[in-house]
């Protein structure tokens, strides 16, 4: 099997307080896009020659400049670079045709006021993340994968400053899902888990993966 390369790649969540949680911003790709068309996402892309500058395209630095811009391209959203928290890094399952080596990052928005490019991109929303995770399981609206696993991750906080202050104090995961299959549910493996090293779901042991079955999807770490 021909392996794709992993393209570098950057994305920055925003998030804002709402009312009773943090609240997150959510893009609607393109559906005439190949790559996660129709779904929902957060602002990002690849990381540009134009983005490296004297630094390597796959480096952190290049990263967050990537992400700033394409949060300013897609969203109209003006973020400095050096603001952001480090979430994780998100390499794409070697199975797939298309992949990126995505660093995902986290910010408070500066404005509720979002513009989006009617080009890749159509439509946005803020949500809050256990609402979008709902939304997600009654068939309303599509997530990858990575950005699910980011929503249950936030669904845990209900303030800006302690979701950013949390993960600043955590390293940086990086991960990349070993695909399996279980009937008609996808497991996307990750690092931790029993059964990762030999892409095995039925391993016993510590749990650390994304279940995504027809009746709904759950996220299951250590």
């Amino acid at each position: 099997m021909t392996i794709a390369e992993a393209l570098p790649a950057a994305t920055v969540v925003l998030v804002r307080d709402g009312e009773d949680s943090l609240e997150t911003l959510l893009l609607l790709r393109s559906r005439k896009l190949g790559f996660h068309g129709g779904e929902w996402v957060f602002p990002g892309g690849r990381v540009d020659v134009t983005d490296a500058g004297d630094d390597d395209r796959t480096s952190e630095p290049a990263a967050r400049r990537a992400a700033a811009r394409e949060a300013l391209e897609e969203a109209g959203v003006s973020l400095a670079p050096d603001s952001f928290v480090s979430l994780a890094h998100w390499t794409t399952p070697i199975v797939l045709p298309k992949r990126f080596a995505t660093y995902f990052f986290l910010a408070r928005s500066p404005s509720d006021e979002i513009s989006v490019d009617g080009g890749e991109i159509e439509a946005h929303r803020w949500m809050r993340p256990a609402d979008a995770i709902r939304a997600r399981d009654a068939g309303e609206l599509g997530l990858p994968p990575p950005t699910f696993v980011t929503l249950t991750e936030l669904s845990a906080f209900r303030r800006v400053d302690d979701a950013l202050a949390a993960f600043a104090e955590r390293d940086t995961p990086w991960l990349l899902p070993r695909v399996t299959l279980l009937d008609s549910t996808t497991i996307n493996l990750l690092p931790g888990d029993a059964g990762y090293e030999v892409a095995r779901h039925d391993v016993p042991g510590a749990r650390h993966r994304v279940v995504m079955a027809p009746s709904g999807w759950r996220y299951e770490r250590p």
